[in-house]
């Protein structure tokens, strides 16, 4: 029996901890799991993101990105602006455009990548304004928080004596802190008074106008109108589609519903300083022009200046430029007409020296293309070659050249009617060497290869005007302005809190003790307080500061 006993109990003790060093060989692990925490659920997420939406580094995170995503569109051509510039950058880069316009490179700004960003810096705006902006009206409501019990333990106490009344001191104390602008409550023998608030309210108000701007930028997109026209002295416009150079039109505006109005270019006047330092400083621009708001409506004449522009039925005309526009004749070999125009010049210097082509398609043995340069008040450095040496048109000449082939006009594609495509063309040759020649007005030049004549007739003014209604544009500038009021008031105002304590002692006076706290100046002991408590202390009849403990033992 007993050896039965004292073997059996060896036995199952062994047999337990084989089983757990079995169990442990076995790989498992016999302790209870741990609880794990819940997962948020879709509930969770989405609150988690509200919150990372709505936080202000989120906020300032996404104003970055939409800053960097506007780069590409001021970098590469946008198809909306200019449609001409985007298909000779495909031309040119064949490999590389169309990789570009996968990415909407080309219309950034119509872009879903944009969108998003946009959408997204509105909505975490949103988030940041509402709720805060629900606090600060609770904050507003609110009476200041009352004194703590120690206001001695503040870094920024002081206290002194006075034998006036508690009563009167709280009394005189609440007019000198009103006159200040705190907003005072009294609770028993103290008083708490509070003030900065404009300073939350700045800053809301600059966050608001942010929004307000974005709101602007859209209302822009989708309803303004922004083109412009090149006109030329006696020529006339008419506000349509197809009357303009350049015209971009909000997501949700008709371009027939165009407002009708039309104007005549009657004269161009430029004025230059024609002496002294600045001579060819400009010193007037001014175009003459008669337009009628509908066609049936009477014409009027007024005169379009530089910061001076039209109000044409709802849409405001502005002059944004000019230059000149040399006029040519082209005859062929049998002294046929085959072109008679004036050719609008593009300027590119500060004395108006301008280059243009003439494309003559027609009449000719072969495409014509003039390559030509106009200057206003011509001379020949020897240095330099040909120069304008004024803005006005002193001494007018052309110095051109001329290339015969194909200008390309049937391939389908758009051309910009300020440069020649000379890819499928020639140079006219003239005794081996390249043909040029220099026009005054009403010379006539015999072109090689039986190309014809051609004769410049003098020259026109051309004024550029920018047309356009932006009803954002007011919602813009309103809301810069009260972004630069409330970055102001967040940036000079300061919160401030100030609590006072009047207590009586017993023997006729009273000992008064002051506190204050600003979120700029942790201890209070700012220069603003130091005066506000020497205002105190005069507006009770303080004497100086004298300690409770030391005041008892002198009685």
């Amino acid at each position: 029996m007993a050896t039965g006993t004292d073997t059996g109990a060896p036995t199952g003790a062994t047999t337990g901890t084989g089983a757990l060093a079995g169990a442990h060989r076995a790989g498992l692990d016999t302790r209870p799991e741990e609880p794990r925490p819940p997962g948020l659920g879709p509930l969770g997420w989405a609150r988690w993101a509200r919150r990372l939406l709505t936080s202000m580094r989120t906020a300032l995170v996404l104003l970055l990105l939409l800053a960097l995503a506007a780069v590409p569109g001021s970098v590469l051509p946008q198809r909306a602006v200019n449609p001409v510039t985007v298909a000779e950058y495909f031309r040119a880069n064949p490999d590389l455009a169309p990789w570009l316009d996968r990415l909407s490179l080309f219309d950034v700004y119509r872009s879903p990548w944009f969108a998003a960003i946009y959408l997204l810096l509105v909505v975490s705006l949103l988030g940041c304004v509402v709720p805060r902006t629900r606090l600060h009206l609770r904050a507003l409501l609110a009476r200041p928080p009352v004194a703590p019990r120690q206001l001695s333990r503040l870094a920024g106490a002081d206290s002194w004596i006075t034998t006036a009344p508690a009563a009167d001191v709280l009394a005189a104390t609440r007019v000198e802190l009103r006159r200040r602008g705190f907003r005072v409550d009294r609770a028993g023998d103290a008083l708490a008074a509070e003030k900065g608030y404009l300073r939350e309210t700045g800053n809301l108000l600059f966050h608001a106008a942010l929004l307000g701007v974005l709101g602007g930028v859209v209302l822009g997109s989708l309803f303004a109108v922004k083109g412009s026209v090149l006109v030329e002295e006696g020529e006339g416009f008419a506000n349509t589609p197809v009357a303009y150079d350049e015209l971009t039109p909000g997501r949700l505006v008709d371009p027939s519903t165009l407002p009708p109005f039309a104007l005549t270019l009657d004269d161009f006047r430029a004025r230059f300083a024609e002496s002294g330092p600045q001579r060819g400083a400009a010193r007037e621009f001014a175009a003459d022009v008669t337009w009628r708001a509908t066609p049936d409506a009477p014409a009027r004449r007024t005169t379009i200046r530089v910061n001076h522009p039209l109000d044409a039925g709802g849409e405001t005309v502005y002059l944004i430029g000019h230059g000149y526009a040399p006029r040519f004749t082209v005859r062929n070999a049998e002294g046929e007409v085959v072109f008679a125009d004036a050719v609008p010049f593009l300027p590119q210097d500060g004395n108006f020296a301008s280059s243009g082509v003439v494309k003559v398609p027609d009449g000719l043995p072969q495409d014509l293309g003039i390559q030509a340069w106009f200057l206003p008040t011509a001379v020949v450095d020897p240095q330099r070659g040909p120069v304008s040496v004024f803005p006005d048109a002193k001494a007018p000449a052309v110095f051109l050249t001329a290339y015969a082939g194909d200008l390309g006009l049937d391939a389908g594609l758009p051309q910009s009617v300020y440069q020649l495509d000379t890819d499928r063309m020639r140079q006219l040759q003239e005794g081996g060497e390249p043909f040029r020649a220099r026009l005054v007005a009403g010379e006539v030049v015999t072109l090689p290869d039986g190309m014809g004549s051609l004769t410049f007739d003098g020259y026109l003014r051309w004024a550029n005007f920018r047309i356009a209604r932006d009803p954002g544009g007011p919602v813009v500038l309103g809301s810069a302005l009260l972004a630069l009021v409330g970055l102001g008031l967040s940036l000079a105002i300061r919160r401030r809190r100030v609590w006072l304590r009047a207590t009586p002692t017993g023997d006729g006076r009273t000992v008064v003790e002051a506190a204050g706290l600003t979120r700029a100046d942790s201890t209070g002991r700012g220069a603003d307080f130091t005066d506000l408590v020497a205002r105190l202390r005069t507006a009770t009849g303080g004497a100086p500061a004298a300690p409770v403990a030391a005041a008892a033992e002198e009685d």
